[in-house]
């Protein structure tokens, strides 16, 4: 439901010096984006690190006049519209601290599935497409979700190869909802919307895709998943950008291995090096430690009898006696009661969901069952 508060983040993100994190200040410090938007030039002096040319652009009554317009473009073309300080952002997303303030979304997002992102070169190689659908092929009767640029290439073979096996996909945009780059991916678009997933843009209607985009959007295909998984990519490709912010979130990276000689696996062999990826062996080991090894279907077969009859492993019991003691305990304090990062906390919540042992409500809420 678009709202107040909607109108007023998006003036207060138009405003010069306003970037995502000085929109999180703000609204953190005034409660709400309709008081930063009234309150803040009065009363900047209680901001730490605020002073007066930062907040000099807010209540440019042109940023609202825009911020109405783009309500209208998103209630036109069916756009929800995510704000981070209302903490609508998709969990691990929201952990980032450079997350994007306003999240633009079209499309169904399943949080209740794991992401895993997976990007590679736009020139990818038939060694790369191989593992790709050579992976999708094993994966399929997992429960995740993949996530990846929308761009040719590796991210293009990604998203088919979730469409080709019934996985749900999420694409990440470089630019506005007014356009699609590149223009031979609209079918592609449809689809992932169409199949059960989604594609997100942090840019409004307003902003093309220009070259700086690319990379800022790679820290969200990074922030959205616990692990990245990089196909190939040459010195310096922007797949590498993307496992640097992977590895700055201190989440997990797996690179594919090439022949030193071949420029699309310089990169990949680089971060193996470097220690910034794990080496991809095989594909059942990746699946093994991705923890996508107990599908669902696999595990009715595993344990076909009540839940009470389920032997809990030690970090399963650990978690569901936190949830049975606390119902309805959100992530965040969960998280803080059992001093682990939620990104370790989610695919253990999965597997008892699974289980029958817990089930997810709104709001990153659990209770056991």
């Amino acid at each position: 439901m678009i709202s107040e508060e909607h109108l007023y983040s998006i003036a207060l993100r138009e405003c010069n010096l306003i970037g995502d994190i000085n929109l999180s200040k703000l609204t953190k410090a005034f409660g709400s984006a309709k008081n930063a938007w009234e309150q803040a030039k009065k009363e900047y002096k209680k901001l730490d690190g605020f002073g007066h040319k930062i907040v000099s652009d807010i209540g440019n009554l042109s940023h609202l006049h825009f911020a109405e317009k783009e309500l209208k473009f998103c209630e036109r073309n069916g756009i929800q519209i995510r704000l981070k300080h209302l903490k609508e952002l998709p969990y691990l997303l929201h952990e980032c601290e450079d997350a994007p303030a306003i999240l633009y979304q079209k499309g169904t997002y399943n949080e209740n599935l794991q992401p895993l992102s997976i990007v590679g070169t736009r020139t990818i190689t038939s060694y790369g497409k191989q593992f790709i659908s050579d992976f999708f092929h094993e994966a399929q009767s997992c429960n995740f979700v993949s996530v990846s640029g929308l761009a040719l290439g590796a991210d293009k073979e990604v998203h088919e190869q979730s469409l080709h096996h019934k996985i749900p996909t999420i694409g990440v945009l470089a630019h506005g909802f007014h356009t699609l780059y590149p223009s031979k991916n609209k079918k592609l678009a449809d689809r992932i919307i169409n199949e059960g997933g989604a594609l997100f843009t942090e840019f409004n209607s307003s902003r093309k895709p220009d070259r700086e985009n690319f990379i800022q959007r790679n820290r969200i295909i990074a922030g959205l998943s616990p692990a990245t998984i990089v196909v190939e990519t040459a010195f310096g490709g922007g797949s590498v950008s993307t496992a640097t912010f992977a590895n700055g979130y201190n989440r997990d990276v797996f690179a594919l291995p090439g022949k030193v000689t071949d420029q699309h696996s310089q990169g990949c062999n680089q971060l193996i090096s470097q220690n910034k990826a794990a080496i991809i062996s095989t594909i059942k080991d990746l699946i093994y430690t991705l923890g996508f090894n107990k599908p669902k279907e696999k595990m009715e077969e595993l344990f076909p009898y009540s839940s009470t009859s389920i032997q809990l492993t030690d970090n399963q019991n650990i978690i569901y006696k936190f949830i049975l003691k606390n119902p309805q305990i959100n992530l965040d304090d969960l998280a803080q009661q059992i001093t682990l990062p939620t990104h370790k906390i989610l695919p253990i919540i999965l597997e008892l969901e699974l289980l029958g042992k817990v089930k997810s409500l709104s709001g990153r809420q659990f209770v056991a069952i």
